[in-house]
């Protein structure tokens, strides 16, 4: 077992107390036992300055009494410890750096942030290479910071490449951090997360009152949010920290966990992605190019019943989607839509192919084949290459079949072609999958999800994932600012119903601006395509 720690804390804009802060809190978790620290992001100063020259003053250089302290701190208790500061380059430019030092104070890797949030666009530069891998003593670590893990690219890449620990330094008011953006990346790569956030207001205190006022929302909620934790593979939190005020928490983790990539089935969900089916997230159009779809629609998920699909169909349900391989045959379902305009979406097996459809009170009008072949369906020999998007009067909607669910590169298929919606038919096999990736999925793509399974005893699961309006600190609220960056509206299937329908919001899928200056498909991470096999 290795004893693992994440350190939680304030930071203002002096950085000589900024320092004595850190070493304090590296102290505190060593005391504990700790071989690993993590802290949090920006410890060397708020993130907040006059202007990109005011930023480069105020930031480290490799090799200064800021950093050199750090390092000395690690060497003293021999441990390894990980730090996000600002850090000043020789070439002018400043990035935001998650730094990596180990127990005889070495400096083991360097990583820069790859995708900035807010006005960390008006003070920093981007990263220009992916995040390495780091082999140590303790195993092979990754390292990401705050809005590198609001998306998927980062950890995915870090994963693939065979990291089994990722460090996270936040520094984040966003209270959705702690409940789907960080433990989310544990659980679809089956890896071990350690994340360290703020707590203690983001912003200079002088200013805080003058800024909360401007964007509409109390003081307190641009405060760091807390919660650090440590989460296990399977996206289970095993230690997390409070909201408010300094802490340190510790975990005894095995990090060998994280060698199993496997499902239950068997499917190992790293070597079953297809770099192959991926280029189109490397060379598609960064700003969105198709019109918005409709401002509203009714979305169903139901149990295979004719009877059940018909009262939604007659009634205001615009898109019924079944789980997958439902004991409804298409010309029944053909005839509970007949005479409406409802679409309603449901599998196939053809031979060796799993074929999602969409069927309308005409038939067939639409079919994707699932794309990644996985143990669950020993028969499904033949993938196909590409994610449809299939315009509809209402909007853009992909289908997303069975055993794709688990790939979050398939819902960025989905959403670097415009995508309003996307159809699942599944069967979940772990309780993250409805827990944390559906979500994840809604909420990294702006993506309205709609999604159908069976559990084990044959009951209805799933759920409807609406895009809210009420989107970061950048659109007009329609109610009070609830600290939640990125996160969809869910209705869940209550036990025992048959079905469930709410509104879904097709024309809010064209509204990606995470922050001012970021948006969570244009500004993807385009780096970790470049170390990832993608022919």
């Amino acid at each position: 077992m290795t004893r693992v720690a994440a350190a939680q804390f304030a930071v203002g804009t002096d950085v000589a107390d900024n320092l004595a802060t850190c070493v304090r809190m590296i102290d505190a978790a060593a005391d504990t036992g700790a071989e690993l620290v993590v802290l949090p992001e920006f410890c060397n100063h708020l993130s907040w300055y006059d202007d990109r020259a005011h930023a480069h003053r105020m930031a480290c250089r490799l090799g200064d009494s800021f950093l050199t302290t750090i390092a000395d701190r690690a060497a003293h208790h021999g441990v390894f410890v990980k730090i996000g500061v600002t850090l000043a380059h020789p070439d002018g430019r400043t990035t935001g750096a998650s730094l990596l030092f180990g127990p005889a104070g070495e400096l083991l890797g360097h990583a820069d942030k790859q995708i900035l949030m807010g006005a960390e666009n008006d003070y920093l530069a981007v990263g220009r290479e992916d995040s390495p891998v780091i082999e140590t003593a303790l195993g092979r670590l990754g390292m990401y910071a705050c809005m590198e893990g609001v998306v998927n690219e980062v950890t995915r890449s870090l994963a693939v490449r065979g990291a089994r620990v990722l460090l996270n330094s936040l520094n984040s008011f966003a209270v959705d951090e702690a409940a789907l953006h960080i433990p989310v990346r544990a659980a679809e790569n089956k890896v071990w997360v350690i994340a360290a956030n703020k707590v203690g207001p983001l912003l200079p205190v002088d200013r805080l009152p003058e800024i909360a006022a401007r964007l509409g929302v109390p003081p307190d909620r641009l405060d760091g949010a807390g919660e650090s934790q440590i989460v296990a593979p399977d996206g289970t939190c095993v230690a997390k920290a409070p909201p408010r005020g300094e802490a340190v928490i510790v975990a005894d983790i095995e990090i060998a966990r994280a060698d199993d990539k496997r499902r239950p089935d068997g499917t190992d969900v790293l070597a079953a992605r297809r770099p192959d089916l991926y280029r189109p997230l490397l060379t598609a159009p960064a700003a969105r190019q198709a019109p918005t779809g409709a401002a509203a629609v009714t979305a169903a998920v139901a149990r295979p019943d004719h009877d059940t699909v018909r009262a939604l169909a007659t009634a205001d349900a615009q898109l019924i989607v079944l789980p997958e391989l439902a004991a409804l045959p298409v010309p029944a379902l053909v005839d509970a839509l007949r005479d409406t305009t409802a679409h309603a979406v449901t599998t196939v097996r053809e031979g060796v192919a799993h074929h999602g459809l969409l069927v309308n009170a005409d038939g067939v009008v639409a079919r994707q084949p699932q794309l990644h072949a996985t143990a669950r369906h020993p028969w499904l020999t033949a993938p196909v290459s590409a994610l449809t998007v299939i315009e509809l009067p209402w909007g853009r909607l992909a289908l997303v079949v069975g055993d794709d669910t688990l790939f979050p590169e398939t819902f960025r298929l989905a959403a670097v072609q415009d995508a309003d919606v996307v159809a699942v038919c599944h069967t979940p096999a772990e309780p993250w999958e409805a827990r944390l990736g559906l979500p994840e999925r809604a909420a990294e793509n702006r993506l309205n999800v709609v999604a159908a399974g069976l559990d084990d005893s044959g009951a209805l699961t799933g759920g409807i994932y609406a895009l809210s309006p009420d989107f970061t600190l950048w659109t007009v609220w329609e109610g009070p600012f609830a600290g939640v960056i990125s996160h969809p509206d869910i209705t869940p299937v209550p036990a025992g119903a048959t079905s469930v329908r709410a509104r879904i919001r097709p024309a809010q899928a064209a509204n990606r601006l995470v922050s001012r200056g970021t948006d969570l498909v244009a500004d993807r991470p385009r780096q970790p395509f470049d170390s990832l096999p993608v022919p």
